[in-house]
């Protein structure tokens, strides 16, 4: 099983947005990312997505690490009933739905554990993942 930690940021929010995707046994980045006018949301979505993508190429299982509560929520909780409902929602539009849709997918056609951590707690592999976000988005744009 991949033990892969994620997190993604943006500085300012909206504005340039970083993310990375560290693998737990070697601590250091597999994939990183960034893109030029983002959101901090965008960018955590986007680092769990690789990570999923990253553990199918090796036909493994994985387990995420992810301080983003918020795409845990999304996708174990609220996505299969806005899936029921073509995509709509009571209270209006679902934000990011590009995001939502693509995650929903492969986090359903993948063997994937979902785990909340605490940011910024001390955690190690959580902050370092978050310096290797924000070294993407301050070095590769």
């Amino acid at each position: 099983m991949e033990i892969l930690w994620t997190d993604g940021s943006a500085s300012p929010n909206p504005g340039p947005g970083g993310w990375a995707v560290i693998d737990a046994k070697t601590k250091k980045p597999v994939i990183t990312g960034a893109d030029k006018d983002t959101t901090n949301i965008r960018m955590e979505a986007t680092a769990i997505k690789a990570a999923i993508k990253y553990a199918s190429t090796r036909n493994e299982p994985v387990e995420i690490h992810t301080d983003s509560e918020f795409w845990i929520n999304v996708l174990t909780k609220w996505a299969p009933t806005w899936e029921k409902n073509h995509w709509t929602k009571k209270t209006g539009e679902i934000k990011n739905l590009d995001l939502v849709q693509e995650l929903y997918h492969l986090y359903q056609t993948n063997d994937v554990k979902l785990i909340w951590e605490k940011g910024h707690a001390g955690l190690e592999l959580n902050e370092l993942a978050d310096k290797a976000a924000n070294l993407a988005r301050t070095t590769t744009l």
